[in-house]
């Protein structure tokens, strides 16, 4: 039956039906579709009784060869659709087998077969949709060979013709060409987390938290034409690293848009799929720190290492090179090129004899990582490894080639020319967070209750916050909440998880220091969590400062530099300036709370995530009020008038609302709802909204908080706008009124008013719009389901 499965697909090659891989994916795609079929029927209107009459058909269909054989054709790698014309026709052909002819066949041999024949099964609902059923069958399948190490190779496009005759071909492993060994020390390299900088208390769970358990494959956008973290910049870098040649050449206004245009229009794809992609041969992947490019590479080698030892033969060997040791095992002389350090680097995993492993090369039997372009800090040493690569590629053309490497200082037309394609790693989208917090839940907790607790615990704090939703797109990031939840409840309030997050990453930096800092005249242990915190907060000012504002989060070597001996003058002296060079130089090899960012002539960093930037300069402001005394009530409002329009300043304004008491929170609310915002969309009583919800104990702030409310509230009917088009009179309605809808709901979700408001507006509103909204909001509240009259009279 298997071979049917796979009839028209590929050949059956090595016995490929016979294999267990292969079967148990088949298991895999059967009760996908099944799932698929069920899902289908519920969504056509079918009840749990009625989908009974289904499930004898159901087996029956799937037995037909004819089926099984259309269901199969899903494992080409470049099946696009499934032939949902036989589905159907098999499907109204099928008759049920009568009870007697399907238990004992051999009476029915010498009984008239008129006397056994099947029932009729009972037709498919009107509304059941082969097409969307085969869609999703089709992605399931594509998944499935995802995550399976063995099939990959195997389904990958163009690869099925030669399949055959390079497994016939491949000579046996020499007995010195030890890869069982290599593979025992990837496994004990790279298998478990190393969380150690995150969660001191991580060996009560660590062993079971492995790379390739907990992995979740990003997606991947192209970015082979234009890369946009160069653009992101401020204009003074801009220009610095442009002048440099570190960067691409300016380009004009139109270009730009053009260019951000496609790249945020294309389809992502899983990162997966785009390096199994035979038309890649050569992939440069670039990511922010901590999107996890090192962990991507390090899952493909345990994969590999996974494999058993008959596996081995038919299928590329992984070679993992951590530029960072190679350039260093250079350095020390232990080597000259790559094949050299694989087969003496003192840094190497399980050496391996150079000449087999180029004859390996030449038979294009490997897949070779070069992980951390961004991590060799030296200039010059840096540009003659990608000519070592570059070189790499022409002596073995054949060889899938993986480079990794951080943005900034990535000169990408040098491997450009040498015909590599380059891609951008993109945060977890929301359907990858669910699935790692799912899998970090499984893997780290025993007790059933306690993990579904917590994991319902991070679930709301991620879906109730856009910034905390935002800050879980980083896989770093999102395992820090993860731990952080683990060990406390997670805070209610942002500004709450946002320092306790800060705590989290600020304190194996502060270890590391205390370990490395060696100077008589100067007491380690004085660099404690409220030093780092202030040195924080200082630079998160001098980055607000620059000509960017908030929308860089870039600091220079030197500005950091300078700005850590000021922070540290007072408690250290003239050993300030050691210190600082001590605890920049432990950012370029590790991430903390500040983390490297790369460079090529100069250095740059950047806070690890731009939340962080926003935390620390909101709390600078707040210590210069409250602690310092340098900042007044009229000067925090300044900062408010200020930048109130300056929609990249709202989470600092919503996060200085939330530290601040409530009284004086109440009179910069007072400030922003007597401002006229007409002419800016009102976004000072939408800012003034979401403020009000940072507030810990409303009830301080009661009378302005109902005046906040009432604004808003008044911003639901708006329509008062006489100097436009009726289409640009149209565009503004809908933008205010609806968002106005929101604002309500989101920051008054509790009041007793809002539910009522939500429904009139659902139901009477005139502009179908808002009505759409109130509706959205009321579901999204969970007050109440949508009813059907909500949608009556093709108000919708």
């Amino acid at each position: 039956m298997l071979k049917i499965f796979f009839k028209g697909c590929i050949k059956d090659v090595e016995g490929l039906a016979k294999k267990p891989f292969a079967q148990n994916a088949v298991r895999e795609a059967l009760k996908s579709f099944i799932i698929l079929f069920e899902q289908e029927l519920v969504r056509s209107g079918l009840d749990k009784k009625q989908l009974q009459q289904y499930l004898q058909p159901l087996r029956q269909f799937l037995k037909q060869p004819d089926v099984r054989q259309v269901l199969g054709s899903a494992f080409q790698g470049n099946c696009k659709y499934l032939d949902t014309g036989i589905l159907a026709q098999h499907w109204q052909s099928l008759r049920l087998q009568h009870p007697v002819r399907q238990n004992l066949p051999t009476l029915t041999r010498i009984v008239p077969a008129n006397l056994f024949q099947g029932k009729p099964v009972s037709s498919l609902p009107d509304t059941f949709n082969w097409e969307q059923v085969a869609e999703k069958y089709l992605k399931s399948v594509k998944l499935i060979i995802q995550q399976n190490a063995e099939l990959r190779p195997i389904f990958n496009t163009n690869q099925f013709a030669s399949m055959e005759q390079s497994l016939a071909t491949m000579a046996p492993i020499p007995a010195e060409f030890n890869l069982e060994k290599y593979q025992e020390g990837l496994r004990e390299q790279y298998e478990c987390l190393d969380l150690g900088n995150l969660d001191t208390r991580s060996g009560e769970y660590e062993q079971r938290l492995t790379v390739k358990e907990i992995f979740i494959a990003q997606n991947g956008r192209a970015c082979q034409e234009y890369l946009p973290k160069d653009y992101e910049l401020p204009k003074e870098i801009q220009k610095r690293l442009r002048e440099r040649g570190e960067i691409a050449d300016e380009i004009t206004p139109e270009d730009l848009e053009r260019y951000q245009r496609v790249y945020n229009e294309q389809q992502t794809r899983s990162i997966i799929e785009i390096i199994d992609d035979v038309n890649y041969r050569y992939l440069v992947i670039l990511g922010d720190p901590g999107s996890g490019k090192s962990t991507l590479l390090k899952y493909l080698a345990l994969q590999w290492a996974k494999l058993s030892a008959n596996e081995l033969s038919s299928q590329p060997i992984h070679l993992l090179i951590e530029l960072r040791k190679y350039n260093r095992s250079k350095d020390e002389k232990e080597c000259n090129n790559f094949l050299e350090f694989m087969e003496c680097g003192s840094s190497w995993i399980g050496h391996l004899n150079k000449s087999i492993l180029h004859e390996w090369l030449q038979a294009s039997r490997a897949v070779v990582m070069f992980d951390g372009l961004d991590e060799v800090f030296d200039v010059q040493k840096r540009n003659r490894i990608v000519d070592q690569i570059h070189n790499f590629t022409q002596t073995y053309p054949q060889v899938k080639t993986i480079v990794t490497s951080r943005v900034i200082g990535y000169q990408q037309q040098r491997l450009k020319n040498a015909e590599f394609h380059h891609f951008m790693l993109q945060d977890f989208e929301p359907e990858q967070i669910q699935a790692f917090i799912q899998k970090w839940h499984d893997l780290t907790l025993i007790d059933r209750l306690k993990k579904a607790a917590l994991l319902e615990r991070l679930q709301q704090a991620i879906v109730a916050s856009n910034s905390i939703r935002e800050l879980a797109g980083n896989p770093l990031l999102l395992t820090m909440m993860a731990i952080l939840n683990r060990n406390q409840e997670l805070p209610r309030f942002r500004a709450k998880l946002y320092e306790e997050a800060s705590k989290v990453l600020l304190h194996k930096w502060d270890f590391d220091v205390k370990e490395k800092l060696g100077h008589d005249r100067i007491d380690p242990y004085s660099i404690d969590e409220e030093v780092k915190q202030s040195i924080c907060r200082r630079i998160a000012y001098k980055m607000q400062s620059s000509g960017k504002g908030l929308a860089g989060n870039i600091i220079s070597r030197e500005d950091l530099r300078q700005t850590i001996t000021d922070s540290l003058t007072g408690l250290m002296g003239t050993g300030a300036g050691a210190c600082a060079k001590l605890m920049v130089e432990q950012l370029r090899e590790r991430n903390f709370i500040l983390c490297f960012l790369g460079g090529y002539n100069e250095d740059y960093f950047a806070f690890v995530h731009r939340t962080f930037l926003e935390y620390f300069c909101a709390w600078e402001f707040v210590w210069q009020f409250e602690k310092q005394k340098t900042l007044d009530l009229d000067g925090l409002i300044e900062v408010f008038r200020v930048h109130w329009r300056d929609e990249s300043w709202h989470e600092v304004l919503r996060l200085m609302a939330g530290m601040l008491e409530a009284k004086f929170t109440g009179q910069i609310l007072e400030y922003l709802i007597g401002e006229d915002g007409e002419a800016e969309k009102f976004i000072n009583l939408f800012l003034a909204a979401q403020c009000v919800s940072e507030v810990k104990n409303r009830n301080e702030i009661a009378d302005i908080a109902v005046m906040v409310c009432d604004r808003v509230k008044e911003l639901t009917r708006y329509g008062n706008i006489t100097d436009f088009t009726p289409s640009e009179y149209d565009r503004l309605v809908y933008e205010i009124r609806t968002q106005a809808v929101a604002a309500v709901a989101a920051t008054w979700k509790d009041d007793p008013e809002t539910l009522p408001l939500l429904k009139q507006c659902a139901r009477s509103d005139n502009d179908s719009y808002v009505r759409y909204a109130a509706v959205q909001e009321i579901a999204r509240g969970g007050k109440m389901t949508p009813k059907p009259y909500l949608y009556s009279n093709n108000r919708l």
